[in-house]
């Protein structure tokens, strides 16, 4: 499976809650632009994944209208959340994008691409990383593909 995780991209600071949290301009402009790269590059068949969060919608609004809505997926969730939510290593779908928060997509960076606990990677906001999961000797691995930031798309 392909495993994309997308941190949802630059949002206001304040709001009346934190899920209510909506793009910047600049945030609207950094998810088209990654959305265009993705569109490009991703099959027909992807199944995409949003947090409850407004600026994650916003931000999967900017590739399609068909998306899922996960709350498993909200700010601050686990590791072992995502990971069942998408299916890992076989996937609910050949292609998976997850539109979500730090640090849990940094997490599950780190967990899946060096099997280090409690740790997180920094993901840029609107950055992607694109993981493929594999077998290899008849053991699974992931590996990485892309990481991507809005500067570079």
């Amino acid at each position: 499976m392909n495993l994309i995780l997308w941190r949802h991209a630059e949002a206001e600071d304040t709001a009346a809650s934190d899920l209510a949290r909506q793009l910047t301009t600049r945030g609207r402009k950094q998810a088209q632009n990654v959305a265009r790269w993705l569109r490009a590059r991703l099959p027909d068949d992807a199944v995409i994944l949003a947090s409850p969060a407004a600026r994650t919608i916003q931000t999967a609004e900017a590739l399609t209208d068909q998306y899922r809505v996960v709350r498993e997926l909200a700010p601050d969730a686990s590791v072992d959340a995502v990971l069942a939510a998408v299916g890992w290593p076989k996937g609910i779908a050949s292609t998976v994008v997850v539109i979500g928060h730090q640090p849990t997509l940094g997490e599950v960076a780190a967990h899946l691409l060096s099997n280090e606990e409690n740790r997180s990677w920094a993901l840029k906001k609107a950055g992607v990383f694109w993981i493929k999961s594999r077998e290899r000797n008849g053991d699974g691995e992931a590996i990485l593909l892309a990481a991507i930031t809005p500067d570079l798309v």
